[in-house]
C-alpha cells in the first residue's frame, strides 16, 4: 500500500461508499416498483420490470474477474457512480418525453450493470485497502451503513414522492396515473445528485485499492479462473442440496417483497389497505427496516450463542411464519395506522432475525475451499435469482388470484422453505473460515 493511503481513515470512506452502493441498488430493484405503480401499471407489469432489474446483480460473480484487470479499483468505483448519477439524471428527463416507459427501461437496464459493477469494485477496494483485522473492526460499521441505503430510498424517497405529490403539485395522492411523473422526476434528480456528491467526496477520500494476488493478467486467465471455480462449485460434497437451500430458503419472501408495497398503497375497493405513499415510506420503508437490523443483530447474537446447525431450522420458521401478518391483514383489512405498522415490524423483525441464518450458512457451508469469495457469491447469486424469478411471477399471480388468496400462496410456498433448510447439509463445522466481510454482511431487505 502507498503510504499516502495509510492517512485516509476507513471512516472517511467506508460509511459514504457503502451507502452509496445500497441507495442505487435499492432505488433501481425496490423503489421503481412503487414508481410504476404510481405511474398506473398494473401489478403483474410493475413487479416484473422492476424485477428484470436484478437480473446484473445475480451474474455480477460472472463478470468480476473482468473488472479486477483493468486501472483500479477506485477507478471504478469512481466512474460506476458518476453514470449512476448522470444515469438518474436522464431518467428525470425522460420521463417528459412521450412514449418514455421503453427509453426508461432501458437506463435503467443499463444503470443496474453499472451499479453492479460498483458493488464489485467497492468491495475490492474494503479488501485490499484494508488489512484482517481493520476488516474486522470496521465490518459492522460497513454494514450498518449498507442498511441505511434502503432506509433513504425505501422511506425517505418514497414518502418524499407522497409529500410533493400531494403538497407541492397538488395531486390527488388516491389516483394512480400520469399526474406522478412530477414528484419522481424531482425524487430521481435529487438521488442523482446525491450520488454525484459521493463521487465527488470519494473521489478525494476513497484510497486506490491494490491488485489482489489472484488478479487474472489476461482475459484468458479471468476466464480460466472462472471456469476452475464453477467446476470446483459443483465437485462439493451436497452441492445440489446447498443450492436447494440458496434458492428456497427465502422463496416466500420473494414472493412478498414487490407485493407487500402494493398492498399498502391499493386501495380498499382492490383488497389493499389504502396507504399514501407518505405512510408507506414511514411503514414499510421506515419502520420495517428499522425492525429488518434490530431482528439482524439479535439474530447473530442467537446464532453466535447456539451455532448455526441448532439454530437454523428456528430461523426458517422466524423468516416464513410471520408472513401471516399479510394474510391476515388482507382478510380483515384493518384501518388502524397503528396495527399496520405492527403488523409489518412483526413481520419483517423476524425476517431480519432469521435471514442471519441464510448467510452465515452460505458462509460456513458453501463458501469455504479455493474460492471462498467466488462461491459465496454464486450462492448470493442463487438467492438473487430466486428473487427475480418469484419477482416476476408475483404480480401475475397476485393479479389472478386477489391478495387474500395470493398470501395464502405465499404461505403454502414456505413448505418448500422449511424442506430445503431441513435437509441442507453441514460439512463444516460452525465458526469455519468464512469469505471477507465485505462480500458477507450485508443483509438486502425484503
Amino acid at each position: 500500500m502507498h503510504p499516502a493511503e495509510r492517512v485516509r481513515s476507513p471512516l472517511l470512506w467506508v460509511p459514504s461508499g457503502y451507502f452509496t452502493m445500497a441507495l442505487g441498488y435499492v432505488m433501481l430493484t425496490s423503489v421503481t416498483a412503487i414508481m410504476f405503480k404510481n405511474l398506473g401499471m398494473d401489478n403483474g407489469t410493475a413487479a416484473q420490470y422492476s424485477s428484470l432489474l436484478i437480473l446484473a446483480y445475480t451474474v455480477k460473480p460472472l463478470f468480476a474477474p473482468f473488472v479486477e484487470m483493468y486501472r483500479t479499483k477506485k477507478f471504478f468505483v469512481l466512474w460506476s457512480q458518476v453514470l449512476i448519477g448522470v444515469g438518474f439524471g436522464g431518467v428525470a428527463l425522460a420521463m417528459a418525453l412521450p412514449g418514455y416507459m421503453t427509453v426508461l427501461m432501458a437506463i435503467f437496464f443499463g444503470l443496474s450493470f453499472i451499479g453492479a459493477t460498483q458493488d464489485i469494485a467497492s468491495d475490492g477496494v474494503y479488501v485490499t485497502s484494508l488489512d484482517t483485522r481493520t476488516q474486522s473492526l470496521y465490518c459492522g460499521l460497513q454494514s450498518l451503513s449498507w442498511n441505511v441505503g434502503p432506509i433513504v430510498a425505501a422511506g425517505g424517497m418514497v414518502y418524499l414522492s407522497g409529500y410533493l405529490h400531494s403538497h407541492v403539485f397538488g395531486h390527488d395522492p388516491a389516483r394512480f396515473g400520469p399526474d406522478w411523473i412530477d414528484a419522481w422526476r424531482l425524487i430521481f434528480l435529487l438521488v442523482g445528485a446525491i450520488v454525484l456528491a459521493m463521487a465527488a467526496w470519494h473521489a478525494r477520500t476513497m484510497p486506490e485499492g491494490a491488485r489482489a494476488a489472484d488478479t487474472p493478467a489476461s482475459m484468458r486467465d479471468a476466464g480460466r479462473i472462472l471456469f476452475d471455480a464453477f467446476v470446483t462449485l459443483f465437485q462439493k460434497r451436497g452441492i445440489w442440496r446447498m443450492l436447494a437451500f440458496a434458492f428456497l430458503f427465502r422463496l416466500s419472501i420473494g414472493l412478498l417483497e414487490k407485493i407487500g408495497p402494493f398492498f399498502m398503497v391499493d386501495p380498499v375497493a382492490k383488497g389493499g389497505l389504502g396507504l399514501s405513499n407518505e405512510m408507506l415510506g414511514l411503514v414499510y420503508g421506515t419502520y420495517g427496516l428499522a425492525a429488518v437490523l434490530a431482528g439482524s443483530l439479535l439474530g447473530g447474537w442467537y446464532v453466535a450463542r447456539r451455532g448455526l446447525k441448532a439454530s437454523l431450522f428456528v430461523l426458517c420458521c422466524a423468516v416464513n411464519i410471520p408472513n401471516l401478518t399479510f394474510l391476515l391483514m388482507s382478510i380483515y383489512l384493518p384501518g388502524s395506522l397503528l396495527l399496520i405498522t405492527a403488523g409489518v415490524v412483526i413481520e419483517k423483525f423476524f425476517f431480519g432475525f432469521g435471514a442471519v441464518g441464510f448467510m452465515i450458512y452460505l458462509m460456513q457451508q458453501l463458501a469455504p475451499g479455493k474460492y471462498t469469495t467466488t462461491h459465496y457469491a454464486f450462492g448470493t447469486g442463487v438467492m438473487g435469482l430466486c428473487g427475480l424469478v418469484t419477482g416476476v411471477a408475483s404480480g401475475h399471480l397476485q393479479e389472478w388470484l386477489g391478495y387474500v388468496n395470493y398470501f395464502v400462496f405465499v404461505m403454502v410456498a414456505t413448505i418448500p422453505s422449511f424442506l430445503a433448510t431441513w435437509y441442507a447439509p453441514f460439512y463444516q463445522p460452525d465458526g469455519s473460515a468464512a469469505p471477507d466481510c465485505a462480500a458477507g454482511a450485508r443483509e438486502v431487505p425484503a
